[in-house]
Parts: structure tokens; C-alpha cells; sequence
């Protein structure tokens, strides 16, 4: 696999999983994230010089993103992936009690994010007539979580971007797909109530939280030349929670 690919979100879970992958089908990897060390440490166990790169990158910020991009394409030639996978939970509160900037917080970083990352890439891979464009959503997208009305909002408005955007971009060579994960054990379980965390694993019918692995798996095939007459289309990891 001769091409770059920009994971947003891509020091840790499954963004790393995700470049990790790639790096090891060929992909040169540019890790967008927004604390600095640990994508230059990520950036390292990838390779480092020319196989992996570190971007400081703020996605809620649009003159970040243009940075980034310039940079990622001075540094590493061009881009073909891009895996959108930056994202912040927020707290998990009834809508009634949630903080009015904390919920825009989340839609700037899960769904606005997006918009800007998709705004400054898609231009550059057009010319090329070849792209494989991921966003990460989440099962909370298609059904809401209770107390997590910003997530859930944000991420079905994931759903609707990828399906918008792959309809426009049909005849052009890049397909844009979704991932909708249920919940994985990563870090930002953390940022979660317990309470929260135990309706999340009662309403997966296996009866476990998804991996990384399996998250990085499913990416790898949307981000390949295997995956040729899908785009629009939402892909679940969810351990049966999601069957639609």
C-alpha cells in the first residue's frame, strides 16, 4: 500500500490501532492529535522520519486544520486515507443539567471537526481520482445513549455527513465510509460515569466491550483497494447491538 494516510485522533485507541495496521500494509501515517508528546511518541513506535509523522493538530479549530494539512503534504507528498477519528465523550448528564458550552465543545470536536478535517482533505485527494475517507461514529449515533445528548447528537450527525459527502464524491474515486462502533475498551471509558458504562455493556448482546483490533480491522478494509463498491455505507462493530 503505497499511500498517506492522516488519522485524526491517532495517539491511542483505535486511531493508533488503526495506524499501526496501516503502517504495517505500507501506509506512510500522519497522527493529527491534539496533545503534541504523546503523537510524536505514537509517530515513533510507527517508525518515525519518513513512515510516520507527528501534527499537533486542534480539529475544532479550522486555521489548525489548514495548518496540518499544508504541513502533512509538504512533509509526506500528499494524501490518500484519511481516517477521521478524533473525539470527546463529554460529560454524562441528563440534557436538563448539561453545561452549554460543554455541549458545544462536543460538537465542535465530533461533528464540526469532521467538516473542517473532510474541507481541507478532500481537495487534496481529488486529483489523484483515489481516496478512502473513514469517520468514526458510534452505535450512540444510531440509537442515543440516555445522559449523553451532545455524543449522541454529534455522532448521528457523523452518519449523516458520510452519507452526504459519499453521494457527492460517487464518480471521483473516493469513497467515504463509516464505522459505528459500540463501546471499546480504551481510555475514554474513563471519562464516564459507571453507571454508564454498565448500560453501555447490557445493551451489547455478547455480552463484552469491542477491541481495538477488531475497530482497526474493519478501518483497514474501508481504507483499501478491497473495499470498491461501498461508499455511504454505515459499518457496525457493535456485538450485535446494532443489527441495521
Amino acid at each position: 500500500m503505497d499511500k498517506v494516510a492522516i488519522i485524526t485522533g491517532g495517539a491511542a485507541g483505535i486511531g493508533f490501532a488503526v495506524g499501526e495496521r496501516l503502517r504495517k500494509a505500507g501506509a506512510r501515517i500522519a497522527i493529527w492529535d491534539l496533545d503534541a508528546a504523546r503523537a510524536e511518541e505514537a509517530a515513533r513506535a510507527l517508525g518515525g522520519k519518513d513512515a510516520a509523522i507527528a501534527v499537533q493538530t486542534d480539529v475544532a479549530d479550522w486555521a489548525s486544520v489548514e495548518r496540518s494539512a499544508e504541513q502533512t503534504v509538504e512533509r509526506l507528498g500528499g494524501v490518500n486515507i484519511l481516517v477521521n477519528n478524533a473525539g470527546v465523550t463529554g460529560p454524562s448528564v441528563p440534557l436538563s443539567e448539561y453545561d452549554v458550552h460543554q455541549w458545544r465543545r462536543v460538537l465542535d470536536v465530533n461533528l464540526v471537526g469532521m467538516f473542517y478535517v473532510c474541507r481541507a482533505v478532500v481537495p487534496l485527494m481529488l486529483p489523484g481520482g483515489w481516496g478512502r475517507i473513514v469517520n468514526v461514529s458510534s452505535v450512540a449515533g444510531k440509537e442515543g445513549n440516555p445522559r449523553m445528548s451532545a455524543y449522541s447528537a454529534a455522532k448521528a450527525g457523523v452518519i449523516g455527513l458520510t452519507k452526504s459527502l459519499a453521494k457527492e464524491l460517487a464518480t471521483s474515486g473516493v469513497l467515504v465510509n463509516c464505522l459505528t462502533p459500540a463501546t471499546v475498551v480504551t481510555g475514554i471509558l474513563q471519562e464516564l460515569s459507571p453507571e454508564t458504562v454498565e448500560y453501555m455493556r447490557s445493551r451489547i448482546p455478547m455480552g463484552r466491550f469491542g477491541t481495538v483490533e477488531e475497530n482497526a480491522a474493519m478501518v483497514a478494509f474501508m481504507c483499501s483497494e478491497e473495499c470498491s463498491f461501498s461508499t455511504g455505507a454505515v459499518f457496525d462493530t457493535s456485538g450485535g447491538r446494532c443489527t441495521y
